[in-house]
């Protein structure tokens, strides 16, 4: 199955002249035409653009210009950014006819380093939780009536399916670590500021991040190690160097010792699924088992910090929308407009609260890491749940703090996150870990995760789309 192969083992097969990119593109979008109109992960297919150029992969490649790791992979971007020529929507029917004249800085990076794009991916409107009546709601690989997470749906799906080697997301509160949890797939939620926000449809600014989403630690390191690095037309991008992620293959620590593990129980396992739980707990004793110490944190209840969260995202999503919002209100659907409308009634007073939680919130994190390395809690807190179109349409729900437990503080904080496959319910339904380090310590996050992978084989489990074809005809979402 050479569409669930790593990009690592691409990499070699493509590097050793084996497969040639030409091939590999024809062989995807030949699976992208097969599989996706009954998963619906993609809004665009550049197949014009993939193939030429993989052809000019393919020439340079021959000639002994090998340009790295992502030379010649095709890979798949969130439609929130920009692509020259190509229609940048953000799930947002105000947006069909958006055509940019210009690259996203992310988008321009993977193809300096030789990346193909497959085309672009589905969302919900304007990255919140709902979809554009106009619009296709993104499959579930694992079961086509459970949630696909949001808002990086079509990256999710897309990855998990085999219909790319990898994707970029986005998370604001959850939306790369929801979608890789719910699909069964690695996000990689990188520290604020260390991957450019340049030529990418904004939610809330203050807590956007961009980040890959693979089916392997090792893969999204690769592609993270591309896409960072300061920009001068994002201000808010770290000027630190950006640190070799993957010095070789196989580049896992080959023991945890002298790494200090936090870990709450009470804050990782209590009102959470049962089963989500107990994966949870069998992942810090995998770890501990490969040498890593577990310190006991403490944390307080954080319900309160949570729920600031829709006041300082409903707010700069106006600010984000204010050329289209309220001016082209009816044009947006009911999820994402109720969501507006929310955000346009917050006073300064309620934002500069929600903002003084947000710090308070930051403040028990400081704490609560100060003497460790990273620490261990689900990625959400349950398997992913059923779904009807109809809810996903809208109008807008609000959603309990337990929901975004596990995302919004490290939106908050900005603190990089590493989401990875760590089982199944009984029901065969994914279940995802997170890791959660200091800032700039992607490389780290990503050292543990790639030992977890090598004596875990979560992720390399994959859905069975033939079912799903079967399926989709009797059972639709």
């Amino acid at each position: 199955m050479l569409h669930f192969n790593t990009i690592l083992q691409i990499a070699k097969l493509i590097n050793s002249r084996q497969i040639s990119p030409v091939e590999l593109t024809l062989s995807l979008l030949e699976r992208i035409d097969k599989f996706d109109p009954y998963l619906k992960s993609y809004a665009t297919v550049t197949s014009e653009l993939a193939l030429d150029t993989a052809k000019k992969a393919e020439t340079e490649i021959l000639s002994g210009h090998y340009k790295g790791l992502l030379h010649g992979i095709p890979i798949a971007v969130k439609d929130l950014c920009y692509t020259k020529g190509i229609r940048t929507m953000g799930g947002a029917r105000v947006n069909v006819n958006h055509i940019p004249g210009f690259d996203a800085t992310v988008v321009r990076r993977l193809a300096q380093a030789g990346a193909i794009l497959l085309g672009k991916l589905n969302l919900t409107e304007g990255a919140m939780g709902g979809y554009h009546p106009d619009f296709p709601i993104p499959i579930n690989p694992w079961s086509i009536n459970h949630w696909t997470g949001s808002s990086s749906s079509g990256s999710g799906v897309a990855t998990a399916s085999g219909l790319c080697f990898g994707s970029l997301g986005s998370d604001t509160g959850g939306s790369i670590r929801f979608p890789a949890a719910a699909c069964g797939i690695v996000g990689l939620k990188p520290t604020w500021g260390r991957v450019s926000r340049h030529g990418v449809l904004a939610l809330a600014e203050s807590m956007d991040h961009i980040g890959p989403m693979t089916r392997s630690v090792d893969d999204a390191s690769i592609m993270l190690e591309v896409i960072s690095g300061s920009d001068k037309k994002d201000p808010t991008t770290l000027c630190q160097p950006v640190s070799r992620m993957l010095s070789a293959p196989n580049q896992s620590l080959s023991n945890l010792r002298g790494i200090r593990i936090g870990y709450n129980d009470n804050f990782a396992t209590s009102d959470i699924d049962n089963e989500l739980a107990n994966a949870i707990r069998q992942s810090v004793e995998i770890l501990t088992g490969l040498g890593a110490e577990l310190i006991d944190i403490d944390l307080p209840n954080l319900d309160e910090y949570i729920l600031a969260w829709p006041i300082l995202c409903t707010a700069e999503a106006v600010f984000a929308h204010r050329s289209t919002y309220p001016s082209q209100k009816k044009s947006y659907g009911p999820w994402f407009r109720g969501w507006l409308d929310k955000g346009a009634t917050v006073t300064g007073a309620e934002y500069a609260r929600a903002n003084n939680l947000r710090a308070e919130c930051n403040g028990y994190f400081q704490r609560a890491m100060k003497e460790i390395d990273l620490m261990v809690c689900p990625s959400m807190s349950a398997p992913p749940h059923p779904v009807t179109a109809e809810g996903l349409y809208g109008p807008m729900t609000d959603r309990p703090a337990k929901f975004q437990r596990f995302t919004v503080p490290f939106n908050y904080n900005g603190l990089p996150t590493l989401s990875i496959p760590c089982g199944f319910t009984k029901n065969n339904l994914p279940l995802s870990l997170q890791l959660v380090g200091h800032h700039l310590s992607e490389r780290l996050l990503c050292q543990v995760g790639s030992a977890y992978q090598k004596i875990t084989d979560w992720h390399r489990k994959y859905p069975d789309l033939n079912q799903i074809v079967e399926n989709k005809s009797n059972n639709q979402v």
